[in-house]
């Protein structure tokens, strides 16, 4: 072990960042913009107004302002947690007998568990700035809807979450911290709104999407008074405010006089990739250093290495915005058997396009190998990752062991985005072997490729 190095890096409290950053103002080709449905034209800040809160609007149309300061209250709550540890996986290292550094940035060491409370925080104090009574949202795994629910007890809003069904049923843990804290949270889709009842009457015993919990959650915000649609993922608001992790992972970087060569983290709608690459993904449009970046999904929900990039609704529902990106097509539902999040059909705008401008890699990993990362981690780090960041891990050791092949001692990053405490179902199913693999067909694609708009 390298006695010079410590086993893990803080910076100071005055070394946290005060402004996020905007990938997007040192991008040559710009992410495409959000369409009205209805025109085709590019949404207006009065149009997406009725969905989000009126700061929010601002930063989702930025495209100009590399740097965007974080005010004072979001800073003093970020102090409860942040800046969060880069750790270098020294143990790891040995097991794996590779010449490779590998670090990680570790997002679990709040009570919501995971990286979404960078972009909860901020998402409640411009609605509470705003004078609002509260905000609706949807949640996957689980992650952003506990985020989200914390964010609003602490400025006192009201806060309705839809969460997709099959992990409503299969965490119901994370569901009572959502509740713990004030939410109401409720499986989607539902028959609670018109397009919950829609859903389920086309697809009777359907176990949900990340699509379908979107479209009831706008409905209920675009028909309740005083409330306000909010996003954890996708949206470049998000990624503005996820950039505290690559912000902090490139000062951590600069303290240690290291770089990164590979830089890795798992890829749903990117909110923990594309926070965890800006900073350094400015770097490489700016010409001031290079890095090789690596999007990780799961094989059952591909849509960056399956899927087509193209114009297409935000929700199964089809009430959101046009928007374009990789997508597997809205109406598309991951198998009952995913058990390792990142479930949405499409993939956020810019990364899609920086992906599409061929500045990043992507790739796609089976549950089960990505399991077998995750309890090899845990093992030997001590620390029990997420199923969703585990599929960044998988990758991570990949290319240790390609070192190792090699001979190269090259630096990797990876986001560990939170901890997995809540996710036992899914563990439970694969330390008793019943864990299994699916990829979806060519024909089971087409079907979702079907319903793109035309546009």
């Amino acid at each position: 072990m390298d006695k010079n190095i410590p086993y893990k890096t803080y910076l100071e409290e005055s070394e946290m960042p005060k402004q996020w950053y905007n990938v997007r103002a040192d991008m040559k080709n710009k992410p495409a913009p959000l369409l009205n449905p209805a025109t085709l034209k590019p949404m207006t800040a009065e149009e997406l107004g009725v969905v989000f809160c009126d700061e929010l609007v601002q930063q989702e149309l930025n495209t100009t302002d590399a740097y965007i300061d974080i005010p004072e209250e979001i800073r003093d709550f970020y102090k409860m947690y942040r800046p969060s540890p880069l750790v270098r996986a020294y143990c790891l290292e040995k097991a794996l007998g590779t010449p490779a550094k590998i670090y990680y940035k570790f997002e679990g060491n709040n009570t919501s568990g995971s990286h979404k409370l960078n972009s909860a925080i901020a998402q409640a104090y411009y609605a509470k700035k705003q004078g609002l009574k509260g905000v609706t949202t949807e949640t996957g795994a689980g992650q952003w809807g506990t985020a989200l629910s914390m964010a609003c007890a602490y400025f006192g809003l009201d806060c309705k979450v839809y969460m997709v069904k099959v992990s409503y049923e299969q965490k119901p843990f994370r569901r009572e911290v959502m509740r713990t804290y004030g939410a109401s949270v409720t499986p989607s889709p539902s028959d609670t709104t018109n397009v919950g009842r829609k859903i389920l009457a086309e697809h009777p015993g359907t176990t949900g999407s990340l699509g379908c919990a979107i479209s009831e959650a706008v409905e209920v915000a675009v028909g309740s008074e005083g409330y306000r649609y909010v996003l954890g993922s996708v949206l470049n608001q998000v990624l503005l405010h996820q950039s505290v992790i690559g912000l902090e992972s490139l000062a951590a970087f600069e303290k240690l006089g290291e770089k990164p060569d590979i830089i890795i983290g798992c890829a749903g709608g990117g909110s923990n990739l594309g926070g965890l690459i800006s900073p350094f993904m400015g770097q490489k449009l700016r010409g001031e250093a290079d890095y090789r970046f690596i999007a990780v999904e799961p094989a059952s929900c591909p849509s960056l290495t399956r899927g087509k990039y193209a114009y297409d609704f935000c929700d199964t529902g089809m009430v959101c915005p046009l928007a374009k990106m990789y997508t597997l097509g809205s109406g598309f539902i991951p198998s009952a058997n995913h058990a390792g999040g990142l479930r949405y059909h499409g993939m956020s705008s810019t990364l899609s396009q920086l992906y599409d401008d061929k500045l990043m890699e992507a790739v796609s990993v089976e549950q089960t190998k990505v399991f077998e990362a995750a309890q090899q981690f845990a093992r030997i780090e001590g620390i029990l990752p997420a199923p969703e960041s585990s599929h960044a891990i998988r990758v991570a050791i990949d290319e240790a062991l390609k070192c190792k092949e090699t001979g190269e001692e090259k630096t990797i990053l990876f986001g560990l985005t939170g901890t997995g405490y809540f996710d036992m179902v899914a563990y439970q199913k694969f330390n008793d072997g019943e864990m299994s693999d699916y990829i979806p067909t060519d024909e089971d694609l087409a079907k979702g490729f079907a319903g793109l708009p035309k546009v």
